[in-house]
């Protein structure tokens, strides 16, 4: 039986799984928007790349917030991390944070990785997790340590390279993005996409490690499927051509 329509689909044609399959795909996947078209075409789906986009806009940010609401208490070993950027020929940094389960916290776009850039990110991270973190990991880079004392931020802070690839790697899917959209526009498109990015793919993490079994990850790739329908108030599973995952 079809679920009742939420109000965030009010005055769009298309039916919730379509539109909720499409921002799946876009935001779950390294895939454009003229890929995504493509691949609702194949499905007797005629919308334009435009359209994705403004769906990806308007439903992407209530579908992450709703999947902030339902995750699970975060880890308390913050892992944070910078990479640059290039928008519009300007460098930018990208500051990620994640904890020690791989599950990303928050993310930020800034011009400087400077103390007030660390601070900055450090109390959004705050003002999202709610409680502060056990330990904090970060490279080498001194502007965390000045912005930890001048917060007054009373935590455990280690510094070293080798212990923050958690953070490094989390950066290598947005370098997959940013090969496939052609670079970023703006900084705040990057901060747009990437908030929802992220939590899309916090959703949907499935470990893949020796000690996890296959029933694990079928269990786990269930419930995702399931809170995935759930915050996009659908009957179907991301895919509503396909049948169940369980």
């Amino acid at each position: 039986m079809p679920t009742a329509r939420d109000p965030l689909y009010r005055r769009h044609r298309f039916p919730p799984e379509v539109i909720s399959y499409a921002v799946w795909l876009y935001f779950g996947f390294p895939l454009s928007l003229r890929m995504v078209e493509e691949m609702l075409a194949a499905r007797g789906i005629g919308v334009t790349y435009e359209t994705v986009r403004q769906w990806g806009r308007r439903f992407g940010k209530a579908f992450s917030d709703r999947i902030r609401q339902r995750a699970p208490a975060r880890g308390g070993k913050w892992h944070l991390g910078e990479v640059v950027i290039s928008i519009t020929g300007e460098q930018h940094w990208l500051c990620r944070a994640v904890d020690q389960n791989g599950s990303v916290l928050d993310v930020l776009i800034q011009r400087r990785r400077d103390s007030r850039a660390a601070q900055r990110l450090m109390k959004k991270l705050l003002k999202s997790a709610g409680t502060p973190p056990r330990v904090m990991i970060t490279d080498k880079l001194r502007s965390y340590g000045a912005a930890r004392a001048t917060m007054g931020f009373h935590v455990e802070h280690r510094q070293h390279k080798a212990l923050n690839n958690w953070a490094e790697n989390s950066h290598q899917p947005t370098r997959r993005r940013e090969r496939i959209m052609e670079r970023f526009k703006s900084s705040r498109q990057a901060q747009r996409f990437l908030s929802v990015h992220d939590q899309v793919a916090n959703l949907f993490h499935i470990p893949y490690s020796g000690a996890v079994t296959a029933d694990f990850r079928r269990a786990s790739r269930g419930r995702a499927f399931a809170t995935w329908r759930e915050i996009s108030t659908t009957s179907a599973s991301p895919n509503p051509f396909g049948s169940e995952v369980d």
